[in-house]
């Protein structure tokens, strides 16, 4: 049985941080060999991917939060991160992780097909 569990969401100012977690349990599995990302959807929008780290650790990111947001994760803790700085109003969303067990790394990253989903943790950035 796997859960995703997503927690650091909250409110702040524009130009603030956050730092969201995920904690992952997959069945007794690490996370070491999972694909693993974050996604947001926005009040009123789609979800999109916003960052994605591979087993390998190489991470993709979504253009709107380049040089602001960092994706890591702790194989250890089995838990996953994003790191969020000069955070701006257009940031405001529903963040969820999710996860997918095929292989990632470099060109073969894609934002679909993620098999499971935490419930999310809202983020709100005032103006």
């Amino acid at each position: 049985r796997v859960q995703l569990v997503e927690s650091g969401g909250g409110s702040v100012q524009a130009g603030g941080s956050l730092r969201l977690s995920c904690a992952a349990s997959i069945g007794g599995y690490s996370i070491s060999s999972y694909c693993m990302g974050w996604f947001r959807q926005p009040p009123g929008k789609e979800r999109e991917g916003v960052a994605g780290i591979a087993e390998d650790r190489s991470t993709t990111y979504a253009n709107s939060v380049k040089g602001r947001f960092t994706i890591s994760k702790d194989n250890a803790k089995n838990t996953l991160y994003l790191q969020m700085n000069n955070l701006k109003p257009e940031d405001t969303a529903i963040y969820y992780c999710a996860v997918k067990r095929v292989y990632c790394s470099g060109s073969y990253w894609s934002w679909i097909d993620f098999d499971y989903w935490g419930q999310g943790t809202q983020v709100t950035v005032s103006s």
